[in-house]
């Protein structure tokens, strides 16, 4: 059965450590944050598309551009959080499927979203997420780059910031031509109800040891559904990232 109520939230908070005000940043006239939303509208399977935010700033300029914002506690240490408790604030666990959407990501890519939400056509999917392939060495290589295994039900093995599996006789530099690697795409997608479960998890040692989120929930059985696909993505770190990106505005 095809999911059809389906809400987009885009966290967004304003004391990043690496860029203060990135949801603000002007891209070519446009800010990152407006740039993500006009992008999220363009989803065929959205039904509603909201910013969470823990600042009036934020939620001002959303307003100003036409979008739609609610406030949410500052005291959230990730997005997860952020996104469940807009929707504990609504009171309406009406939505198929909650859809968290990085509000750094000023290109994304619409159909990435609808291929997440079509996962869900699935009744044993209670997470999802996206992955592409690693076609270099350097992005194999980088720790930013998060790197997933895959089983052959599609869900995910392990997540690492490390180079994930090791190419045993094989020389470091050939292992991409060696073995499918992939790159983790976070963006994520729960039915409602697992979402508000998972946000009442507590963190785990593994989840602190590689600083990924994800791993909380799978080693507390939840198992996470990862769609691959062609598409990439940009995603803005800091400040200088900007540069590689404004002349694709």
């Amino acid at each position: 059965m095809d999911c059809f109520n389906n809400i987009g939230i885009i966290p967004a908070r304003y004391g990043s450590t690496r860029f203060p005000g990135k949801p603000l940043a002007m891209i070519n006239g446009k800010s990152m944050i407006q740039r993500v939303f006009e992008q999220a509208e363009k989803s065929k399977r959205l039904s509603e598309i909201l910013v969470a935010t823990d600042d009036e700033r934020i939620a001002t300029h959303v307003e100003g551009f036409g979008g739609v914002a609610m406030m949410t506690s500052p005291d959230h240490k990730n997005g997860t959080e952020r996104c469940a408790e807009v929707i504990n604030h609504m009171d309406n666990f009406n939505y198929d499927v909650v859809v968290n959407i990085q509000g750094d990501e000023p290109f994304l890519n619409p159909d990435q979203i609808d291929e997440l939400i079509a996962c869900f056509q699935d009744p044993e999917v209670q997470i999802a997420t996206l992955a592409t392939k690693i076609e270099t060495t350097p992005e194999l290589a980088d720790t930013s780059s998060v790197k997933v295994v895959i089983d052959n039900q599609g869900n995910a093995i392990y997540f690492s910031r490390s180079i994930i599996p090791f190419i045993r006789d094989v020389k470091t530099p050939n292992w991409v031509n060696s073995y499918p690697f992939y790159k983790h795409i976070g963006i994520y997608a729960f039915r409602t109800k697992t979402l508000i479960k998972i946000a009442r998890l507590a963190p785990t040692p593994l989840e602190l040891a590689e600083s990924l989120e994800q791993l909380r929930w799978m080693v507390n059985g939840y198992k996470i559904h990862v769609k691959v696909v062609t598409t990439k993505s940009v995603g803005i770190d800091k400040p200088d990232d900007l540069l590689k990106i404004t002349n694709k505005a």
